[in-house]
C-alpha cells in the first residue's frame, strides 16, 4: 500500500521527535570518566617505551650542551691568556731589544770616561769639552731608551745590581757598603745590562 505523503505538520512532528531524542555525548563521556578510573586502578598508563628513549635523548643533549658550554668557557680563558703573553713578550721584546746594542756601547762611554778623567795639564779646554760633550750625547742617547747608570758609592751592597770585586777593612763605615764604584751598572727599562764593579767595606779586625 501507498505511504500517505507527508505533510509539513508532519514533518515539523518528525522533527521535534529528533530533537526530544537523548544526545549520546553524555553517554561517551561518562564512558570516558569511567575509562580512566579504571586506567588510575590498575597503575596509571603503562609505561612508554617512545617516551623513555626521548628522555633519555634529552638528558644526553642536555649533558653535552653542558659540556660544550664548559669547553667553550676554557677555550675563551686560553685564548684570552694565549693573548695576554703575546702582548707581555711583545712588551718585553720591544722593552729588551736593545739589549746587546747597549752592551756594546757601554765599553765607549767607559773610555770616554777614562779619557776625561785622564786628561793632563797638556790637553787642551777644547779638547777636554769635546770628549765632555760627546760622552753627554752618548749618555743622553742612553738615557731616551731607557738605559740608567748605577753608580752606588756610599750605599749598601746589593748583589742583585753590584758585583764586589774587592772587601777592605774600614772603620769609618757600616759593613758591607760600596767603598768605591770601579766601573759603573747599567740597567735597561729597570733591568740589569751590567753589575757595577765596586769595592765593599767590611768589619776592622
Amino acid at each position: 500500500m501507498a505511504k500517505d505523503p507527508q505533510t509539513p505538520l508532519d514533518e515539523e512532528l518528525m522533527r521535534q521527535e529528533q530533537e526530544a531524542e537523548p544526545q549520546p555525548v553524555e553517554g561517551e563521556v561518562e564512558s570516558a570518566a569511567e575509562a580512566a578510573e579504571q586506567a588510575e586502578d590498575q597503575g596509571e598508563v603503562s609505561d612508554n617505551p617512545e617516551a623513555e628513549v626521548l628522555a633519555a635523548r634529552v638528558e644526553e643533549l642536555e649533558q653535552g650542551l653542558a659540556e660544550a658550554k664548559d669547553q667553550a668557557l676554557r677555550a675563551a680563558a686560553e685564548a684570552q691568556n694565549v693573548r695576554r703573553r703575546a702582548e707581555q713578550e711583545a712588551e718585553k721584546a720591544r722593552k729588551f731589544a736593545l739589549e746587546k746594542f747597549v752592551k756594546e756601547l757601554l765599553p765607549v762611554v767607559d773610555s770616554l770616561e777614562k779619557a776625561l778623567e785622564t786628561m793632563g795639564e797638556e790637553a787642551s779646554e777644547a779638547h777636554r769639552e769635546g770628549v765632555a760633550m760627546t760622552l753627554k750625547m752618548q749618555l743622553d742617547v742612553l738615557a731616551k731608551f731607557g738605559v740608567e747608570a748605577v753608580e752606588p758609592a756610599g750605599e749598601p751592597f746589593d748583589p742583585q745590581v753590584h758585583e764586589a770585586m774587592a772587601m777592605v777593612p774600614n772603620p769609618e763605615l757600616d759593613p758591607n757598603t760600596v767603598m768605591d764604584v770601579m766601573q759603573k751598572g747599567y740597567l735597561l727599562n729597570g733591568r740589569l745590562v751590567r753589575p757595577a764593579m765596586v769595592v765593599v767595606s767590611q768589619a776592622a779586625g
